[in-house]
């Protein structure tokens, strides 16, 4: 499927773009941009100091637009696979609402202004892990590792857990351990998350020559590394209660997380080879959103109330 060119022309022969605001804020994958700005608060919140409201504001504001950049690179690049997708094949650049050049020049701006924001008013640390995000999410996973190998997700995943560490480095100018545990939580939970959606989305990976892992080894060994990575994610995700940064509600609640993910997991392992329902893969798909949602939710919630606990006169 050839990607749409919009060709309307003005009268002096330029090319009018027809995108709208719509088409440039679905470039940045709001979806996705609002799992970062979430976790990313989360670790500016949680950080053991308390970083001034308007740069708190600006630091959040300054991942946000940098995720955005991200999204809207890997749309450029992308343009091609994404047009023989289903589930992609109406984003703003195959579809010929965006041109390629338009993106790829919003998202090189916001790029910039992101690092730049982030470091002349919060940071330079900050900023520079930033930047490195943008850096191995667009470069090295969007334009090496996805076409190539079918670790393409365990590696690349490392884009999507930086940003707590980013929060983390905005509010403290250091990063500490708590950070590095939030990002292992990311790190490790995103296998299991795209290879539940890669199982149902088989067919599409297989269309676009996309070497996802149901692709290349199957879906059964697929399915029993689904349930290894959940095995290893659902402890990891209580470390923060083992070392003592959090209390133990936040310990219990993880704990029941993570027995979920696991069940759910399971029921993963035991699905049917040929199963073209493939209900658990779906379930656990969404419980996987639901798990890095509570985990976080959880750790903020944890945060929050020891620091008003520790307020003089409370």
């Amino acid at each position: 499927m050839a990607l749409v060119e919009n060709n309307r022309l003005d009268d002096a022969g330029f090319r009018i773009s027809e995108a709208t605001a719509a088409d440039y804020v679905a470039l940045l994958k709001p979806r996705v941009m609002s799992l970062v700005v979430f976790t990313a608060f989360v670790g500016l919140v949680a950080a053991p100091v308390t970083l001034n409201p308007l740069l708190a504001v600006i630091a959040i504001l300054a991942i946000a637009i940098g995720a955005g950049a991200s999204g809207a690179l890997n749309m450029w690049y992308d343009a091609d696979i994404d047009a023989v997708m289903t589930r992609t094949a109406n984003r703003p650049v195959p579809s010929g609402r965006v041109r390629p050049g338009e993106a790829l020049a919003f998202g090189l701006v916001l790029s910039v202004l992101s690092v730049l924001t982030l470091g002349v008013l919060v940071n330079w640390l900050s900023a520079s892990l930033l930047a490195f995000t943008i850096f191995f999410y667009v470069v090295v996973y969007t334009m090496w590792l996805k076409r190539s190998t079918p670790q393409n997700i365990v590696i690349g995943g490392a884009a999507g857990a930086f940003p707590p560490m980013i929060g983390w480095a905005a509010a403290t100018g250091s990063v500490g351990l708590e950070s590095v545990i939030l990002f292992l939580i990311t790190f490790l939970w995103t296998p299991p998350h795209f290879w539940a959606l890669a199982l149902f989305k088989c067919e599409d990976y297989a269309r676009a020559g996309i070497p996802m892992m149901p692709n290349v080894v199957g879906a059964a060994s697929t399915r029993r590394q689904i349930f290894a990575y959940t095995l290893l994610v659902a402890p990891v995700g209580v470390l923060p209660w083992f070392f003592g940064f959090t209390s133990a509600g936040y310990g219990l609640v993880a704990a029941a997380l993570g027995a979920g993910f696991i069940w759910y997991a399971w029921n993963v392992l035991a699905m049917r080879d040929g199963d073209r329902a493939m209900k658990p893969a779906k379930a656990m798909f969404a419980y996987s959103l639901l798990y890095l949602f509570g985990i976080f939710a959880a750790y903020l919630a944890d945060s929050v109330l020891a620091r008003a606990l520790a307020l003089p006169g409370a």
